[in-house]
């Protein structure tokens, strides 16, 4: 009896007690049962890894706590480790999608943000709520907590005893954060419903900037006895010549090869060059090329096509056209994957550890520049965590950097939010050009964000649950709510529709866009699962630093300027 009971109170005391063991424990179990609770499907919608948010506030409401540093440190930590982790995964291709729409992807993030300050300051100057509160509920819209963050600083700098309005400012936030998360949501699922059916077909086939092959006819005097490498100078496009047909025979053409009339050419290009190659060799032919049935390697008899890793630790970021495989080995690189982005195999293309090359040639030549890029796939499956580590001290030193803007007092910093992911950019897109390996595979990519995220989540939902729900209930809390699902929704569905309809964004862009310009990663987990590809992904990344910047700024701002 008296073992039992020792073990009763060991048991108590494990839970009870604010140490790391009960730290790691509580947020294991919240962890784990919202996410199995996220699996659940209502109305053929699933709110996933977003449900242990509010598992969180559940376990908050009825009283576990843990440790406030501890708490505090695996929240920050695993914000960070998302964060980091996207912007690793989306940095190789973010300045190529910058070019083409970045710039239109960022004003439609900027307008979101606009409209959701313009509705707050209309309903400063219509109702009786503070400022500061209403703040709070546009920081919990957004789910944007570093903008809370600075804007309490602020309040304390405008007036450092009003200790209530700051509490009163992240109890909002906590009041509108679940709607924040669940309204983009629904903003993206009513989005869905907009662009119909065909929604991720639609992206494959009509986006311009993508890889496309074509089958060309030279009738055009004008190119008749040029070379290659002559002919590619007549226009400011990029393509590559992987095949050539003449009186029935297939050959890998050189840069000196000489075209003649009738030569039939196969090209890879982007869909939006076709009309410009067309103009250049003088016919199109109606064959397509772009089937994901085709047998490459039953085209000709001597010729195979294979894809190989670059996995050379010593090809990172040198330029393809460096390394002179077409004229010494007599093979074409057709295109360049990285990281689930087809890329044109241009000279000037600087390889990357991981990049998977689609190659042409006889098969002893190809086993060869196999040989020469590794394509060795065991090499990839350990990371580089010296660069992880790094990249991640260096993100967390420049959200803490600083920043004087003219007029204001008090200075703006990125956050661990801001600035790891704009390292994580910079490492994944310039990393190979220092020789720095950042590759890591899809899968271990994909593991970091959702352990940095589900941690994150657990911790937020700890901190709001204490004393959520009797807010809720409270007369003011009712129109707390109102309030932040409008500031939510409202300037998402307009942007939205907007973007879609007289922009004509692309379905994966449009949500990838919102999601970021919101600053909502639960969101962006939710609308990957509504398309095959990257694209939210990119499109957040692309939008999300400047987006986190403006928010962080103007939740400073507004209370600075209006209170």
């Amino acid at each position: 009896m008296h073992s039992n009971f020792k073990t009763m109170n060991w048991a108590q005391e494990l839970i009870s007690q604010t140490t790391m063991v009960q730290a790691v424990i509580v947020i294991s179990v919240i962890s784990s049962i919202g996410l199995g609770l996220g699996k659940l499907k209502v109305a053929g919608v699933s709110l996933g890894i977003t449900f242990v948010f509010f598992t969180g506030i559940i376990a908050g409401h009825f009283g576990i706590k843990i440790n406030p540093e501890m708490l505090n440190f695996a929240q920050n930590f695993g914000l960070i480790l998302f964060v980091y982790a996207l912007g690793l995964q989306v940095g190789p291709g973010f300045l190529s999608s910058f070019k083409k729409g970045g710039v239109r992807l960022n004003m439609l993030g900027l307008a979101v943000i606009a409209l959701g300050l313009f509705f707050t300051l209309i309903l400063y100057w219509t109702t009786e709520i503070p400022l500061y509160t209403l703040v709070g509920l546009l920081s919990g819209a957004v789910t944007n907590t570093p903008a809370l963050g600075a804007a309490q600083q602020a309040l304390l700098q405008i007036n450092p005893g009003n200790t209530e309005g700051v509490a009163n400012m992240a109890l909002a936030c906590a009041i509108t954060y679940p709607l924040g998360v669940i309204g983009v949501i629904l903003a993206i699922v009513f989005l869905k419903k907009l662009y119909g059916r065909k929604t991720d077909i639609s992206y494959k086939n009509n986006d311009k900037s993508k890889t496309y092959v074509a089958e060309y006819m030279v009738c055009n005097p004008a190119v008749y006895n040029k070379s290659i490498k002559d002919v590619v100078k007549l226009i400011d496009k990029q393509f590559v010549i992987t095949r050539v047909w003449r009186e029935g025979k297939v050959s890998i053409p050189t840069s000196d090869t000489l075209l003649q009339h009738g030569d039939h050419l196969l090209i890879v290009s982007v869909k939006g060059n076709t009309d410009s190659i067309t103009a250049l060799f003088g016919e199109q032919e109606n064959v397509d090329w772009n089937n994901n049935d085709i047998d490459w390697n039953a085209i000709d008899s001597q010729l195979i096509s294979r894809r190989i890793l670059v996995t050379d630790n010593n090809l990172n970021g040198v330029k393809l056209g460096a390394l002179r495989l077409r004229n010494l080995y007599g093979i074409n690189i057709t295109r360049v994957n990285r990281v689930g982005i087809d890329l044109l195999a241009s000279p000037d293309l600087r390889l990357q550890i991981g990049d998977k090359l689609t190659i042409v040639g006889e098969k002893n030549a190809v086993d060869t520049v196999g040989k020469i890029l590794g394509d060795e796939i065991k090499r990839l499956d350990n990371p580089n965590l010296i660069a992880v580590f790094v990249g991640i001290a260096l993100g967390v030193i420049l959200g803490s950097i600083p920043l004087a803007i003219p007029g204001i007092s008090m200075p703006i910093k990125l956050g661990i939010a801001g600035g790891p992911i704009i390292v994580g950019i910079l490492m994944g897109a310039f990393g190979p050009r220092f020789h720095v390996a950042t590759y890591t595979t899809q899968s271990a990519n994909l593991m970091i964000r959702q352990l940095g995220i589900v941690i994150y989540l657990a911790g937020l939902g700890l901190t709001a649950g204490e004393h959520f729900f009797e807010t809720v209930f409270r007369p003011e809390g009712v129109l707390w709510i109102g309030i932040g699902f409008l500031l939510t929704i409202v300037p998402v569905l307009i942007v939205g529709y907007i973007s879609s309809k007289s922009f004509k964004t692309d379905y994966s862009e449009n949500i990838g866009m919102l999601c970021g310009c919101m600053a909502n990663p639960m969101a962006l987990s939710f609308a990957n699962t509504t398309v095959e590809d990257d694209v939210p992904s990119v499109a957040y990344a692309t939008v999300y630093p400047l987006s986190m910047f403006i928010r962080v700024i103007s939740a400073q701002l507004i209370l600075m300027i209006f209170s």
